[in-house]
C-alpha cells in the first residue's frame, strides 16, 4: 500500500482551505508599517523611520492555559482567541508599550478547519481591538499529540516605547493612587482551580448564575485594555502599570513597587463580580487564596500622583471602563509591597 502524509493524520489540503478562510480576516487587521501578505514564511514589519527617536520594542508570550478545556467540552471557540490576544498585549503594554503586532499558533491532533477558523475569527478581533496586526502564525496539525477535537495555543506579540517613556515602577512614590480598571470576570487564569471546583462539585456549566449560564461566564472574554492604557499614558503622568495575571492582587502587585514603599489596596472599593462569589462558595476557598489566584474583579492597576487620580476616572468614564480609587503607596520598611486590607 502506498503512504500518503493525508493517510498519516495530516491533511495539506485541509491547511491550505484554512488559510484561505482566514486571509481576509487577517488583512482586516493590518497596519500601514505591514509589507507582507498573510501565508509567507515570515511577517514583515518596517517602523515608520521618522516616528521614534530611540525605540525599545517590548514583546511578550503566552497562552490560554486550561481555560481552553472550557472551551472545547462546550464546543465554543469563538471568544477563546480575544483571551490569547488580550493575555500578550496586555502584558506588553504594562511596559507603556504600543502593541505593534501579533503571531499565534495553533496546534491540533486532527485539524477541523471549521474549529480553527472559529478561533482564529477571535485572534482578529483581539487584534482589532488592541491595534495590533496580525502578521503571521502557525497551525500545525500532529496526529496522535493531542485526542481529537482537542487543540493548544500560543501568542507572541512585539510592541513599541520610546526609551524615555519606558513604565517599570521607578518612579512611583509615596501618596500615589492606585486606580483599578475592572476586569470581565476571571480573564485566563485560575482555570485549572476552576475546573476542580466544577467537578468536585458537580454543577453543570448549563445552571444560570444570574441571567447568563454558568458555562457563558466562565468563557467571559478578557478585556483588551491597550487602547485605554495608552490614552492614560498620553494623557497623565502613568508611573506604574500591573496586569492582574497568574498570581492575583498578592503576586503581581509587588512587581511594579520599588523598594521601601507598599501599595495598600482597599479590596471592599469595588465591587466584586457574581462569579467570583460562587468560585469561593463552590469551592469553600479561603480570602487569601482567591486573591493569589484570581484578579477577583480587577484586571489592571494604574498608578498615578493623587492629584490626577480624577483625571484618569474621568477618562476611563469617557471609555466605559469601570474604574474605582483602590489603592494609594505608602513608605513601608517590609519586605512585604502590598497590602490588602
Amino acid at each position: 500500500m502506498s503512504l500518503t502524509y493525508k493517510k498519516a493524520g495530516v491533511d495539506i489540503d485541509a491547511g491550505k482551505r484554512l488559510v484561505d478562510l482566514i486571509a481576509p480576516m487577517v488583512r482586516d487587521t493590518q497596519r500601514s508599517e505591514v509589507i507582507s501578505n498573510p501565508g509567507g514564511f515570515g511577517g514583515l514589519f518596517a517602523l515608520h523611520q521618522n516616528a521614534y527617536t530611540n525605540p525599545v520594542l517590548v514583546a511578550g508570550t503566552d497562552g490560554v492555559g486550561t481555560k481552553l478545556s472550557l472551551a472545547q467540552q462546550l464546543n465554543d471557540h469563538s471568544t477563546i482567541g480575544i483571551d490569547l490576544v488580550a493575555m500578550c498585549v496586555n502584558d506588553v503594554v504594562v511596559q507603556g508599550a504600543e502593541p505593534l503586532f501579533f503571531l499565534d499558533y495553533f496546534a491540533t491532533g486532527v485539524l477541523s478547519v471549521e474549529q480553527a477558523q472559529e478561533v482564529i475569527a477571535g485572534i482578529a478581533l483581539g487584534c482589532t481591538q488592541a491595534g495590533a496586526a496580525l502578521i503571521g502564525g502557525e497551525t500545525a496539525e500532529m496526529p496522535g499529540m493531542y485526542p481529537p477535537g482537542v487543540y493548544d495555543l500560543a501568542g507572541f506579540c512585539v510592541g513599541v516605547v520610546e526609551r524615555d517613556k519606558l513604565i517599570d515602577g521607578r518612579r512611583i512614590t509615596e501618596g500615589d493612587v492606585v486606580l483599578g480598571l475592572a476586569s470581565s470576570g476571571i480573564h485566563s487564569n485560575g482555570y485549572s482551580l476552576v475546573n476542580k471546583i466544577v467537578e468536585t462539585s458537580q454543577t453543570s456549566l448549563d445552571e444560570k448564575l444570574g441571567d447568563q449560564t454558568l458555562g457563558a461566564l466562565l468563557l467571559t472574554p478578557t478585556v483588551i485594555y491597550t487602547g485605554l492604557v495608552l490614552q492614560l499614558i498620553e494623557a497623565l503622568d502613568v508611573r506604574g502599570l500591573c496586569h492582574i495575571t497568574g498570581g492575583g492582587l498578592v503576586e503581581n502587585v509587588p512587581r511594579m513597587i520599588p523598594d521601601g514603599l507598599l501599595a495598600r489596596i482597599d479590596t471592599k472599593a469595588w465591587k466584586r463580580p457574581e462569579i467570583f462569589d460562587w468560585i469561593q462558595q463552590a469551592g469553600t476557598i479561603e480570602d487569601g487564596e482567591m486573591h493569589r489566584v484570581f484578579n477577583c474583579g480587577m484586571g489592571m492597576l494604574v498608578v498615578v500622583p493623587e492629584d490626577q487620580a480624577d483625571a484618569g476616572m474621568t477618562i476611563c468614564r469617557q471609555s466605559d471602563q469601570s474604574a474605582e480609587i483602590i489603592g494609594k503607596i505608602m513608605r513601608s520598611d517590609s519586605k512585604d509591597k502590598v497590602r490588602l486590607i
